[in-house]
């Protein structure tokens, strides 16, 4: 297995180059890597996966109710959605079955409910019903006044969406994919019957290219000729809120959708927290993740009337994330035979219910188009560390303390974060190259005093297994943990 943010690429080669290690970048690779006769390469811009579009998701499980009946992506996520269930209930990724109830809070939205309900059928999701007023305050006593009704869509979960990623990547890397952190890809063209990826870090070649670049999907398939979409980020900021907000709310609160998208939900999440989120804002930056004032305003102001008492409740971080929005309202997945090319674009926020249907729909084109996987295997299973607050943590686990005393080292207090998980992430197969990226795997740092008590404390254990790693000329990311395995 080879993880490397540095140093020279190899000159051989790859049979299959996939660019972009979000989400859908990483569930592609993973698939492929069940064809043990392919050399598979997964490039990444930047030193870690799920960096971009995929951190900042909303985490939520969609059933694909309220998708474009008969479109690609209301097929993939419906199709995905059961995919990753049954995948996160095998990996240990948490996932929480809340349901969702999209409120309408005046006589159009009240019109709209059945209408959506309908179109729930039409995408083979029969288990929505609209509930009156009684019903819905009671089961959201805390919802704000006025409210007149709402579709309630048991199916909706909540999910985390950074082990979901982390896990792909390490079951692709673990069966032989390359995977090449810190290596933007500059410039792209075909030649001698391969692409030839002009990289950060030197060339790499491969005979055929998935493009899974998310935000920048659009200018990766204009070098390669194609102008058949264009990539608008669109921000969406949002607000997280203390643990002591999660008994204010029960379900994810959704409005009546627009045409801009979902709106400003207020949402559990797994970790224990609340969101309110996101905004939809059109930019013309592709880097434009800053929060700004206007944003957090219209935010407090509409989740004030969803649900008031969450605003008098502490916020634990602010963040914005980029989706990679399009002038089409359906996925723009497409094969490109003569080029051994495929285009994996316009993902939006569903990217992470559909990430195993896409990347089974992405396999199935670059084998129709041509290319010859060889035999499948089956992929040994992944078993990824619990984040989320209702299945038992490690510091709630005498067993586990009992064979090893660091998981009941409490390192973070605020996440009950343990010595014994933070070893594990910095000595793992995908360890993380910097602070936000331990955060992920592990919530150090993420809770109330944002890292004020154990943040010495994290940095010294990081620079500790930094010191272990491999000699910086290889480029090599060292693993002691599994090179001590049988």
């Amino acid at each position: 297995m080879t993880v490397t943010r540095r140093g020279p690429l190899p000159s051989a080669t790859y049979d299959v180059a996939v660019v972009g290690a979000g989400v859908v970048g990483c569930a592609i690779a993973r698939a492929l890597a069940r064809h043990p006769d392919l050399r598979v390469a997964l490039v990444e811009a930047r030193d870690d996966v799920g960096q971009g579009t995929s951190k900042a998701n909303t985490a939520i499980l969609h059933t694909g109710f309220d998708a474009v009946p008969g479109s690609l992506e209301a097929r993939l996520v419906r199709e995905g959605a059961r995919l990753l269930a049954g995948y996160a209930a095998e990996s240990g990724i948490p996932v929480e079955p809340v349901g969702a109830l999209l409120v309408a809070w005046d006589e159009e939205q009240l019109a709209a409910l059945p209408r959506l309900a309908e179109k729930a059928e039409r995408n083979a999701y029969r288990d929505t019903r609209v509930i009156g007023p009684a019903e819905l305050y009671d089961r959201e006593p805390h919802l704000g006044p006025g409210a007149l009704a709402a579709l309630h869509v048991p199916g909706e979960s909540i999910v985390c969406p950074w082990t979901t990623t982390l896990a792909y990547a390490t079951q692709a890397v673990r069966h032989g994919v390359d995977l090449h952190l810190d290596c933007p890809v500059r410039q792209a063209s075909r030649r001698d019957g391969s692409h030839v990826l002009a990289t950060g870090r030197g060339t790499l070649r491969a005979r055929w290219l998935v493009n899974a670049a998310g935000l920048h999907a659009d200018t990766l398939d204009r070098h390669l000729g194609h102008d058949d979409f264009t990539v608008t980020p669109r921000r969406g900021q949002l607000l997280v809120f203390d643990k002591l907000a999660r008994a204010l709310v029960r379900h994810i609160l959704l409005p009546v959708p627009t045409a801009l998208g979902k709106g400003v939900l207020v949402a559990p999440t797994v970790y224990g927290n609340v969101l309110l989120g996101p905004t939809a804002e059109d930019l013309d930056d592709k880097q434009a993740t800053g929060s700004t004032a206007e944003g957090l305003a219209l935010l407090r102001d509409q989740g004030r009337r969803v649900l008031p008492e969450l605003l008098d409740e502490e916020v634990t971080a602010v963040y914005a994330g980029l989706r990679a929005a399009t002038e089409h309202d359906d996925y723009r997945i497409s094969a490109h035979p003569e080029q051994m090319y495929v285009t994996v674009g316009g993902i939006r926020s569903t990217g992470l219910t559909a990430s195993l249907a896409i990347a089974e729909h992405v396999t199935g084109l670059l084998t129709d188009a041509g290319l010859d996987p060889g035999p499948a295997r089956e992929l040994d299973p992944v078993r990824m560390p619990n984040l989320g607050e209702a299945f038992p943590r490690p510091y709630q686990r005498p067993d586990l303390i009992a064979a090893d005393p660091e998981y009941g080292t409490l390192v973070c207090h605020c996440e009950r974060v343990s010595r014994g998980e933070i070893r594990d992430a910095l000595n793992s197969t995908i360890p993380p190259a910097g602070h936000d990226g331990l955060r992920r795997r592990t919530r150090a740092r993420a809770g109330r005093c944002q890292g004020f008590y154990c943040g010495a404390t994290v940095r010294a254990l990081f620079e500790e297994a930094l010191s272990e790693e491999a000699p910086p000329d290889t480029g090599l990311v060292r693993n002691p943990a599994e090179e001590a395995r049988p």
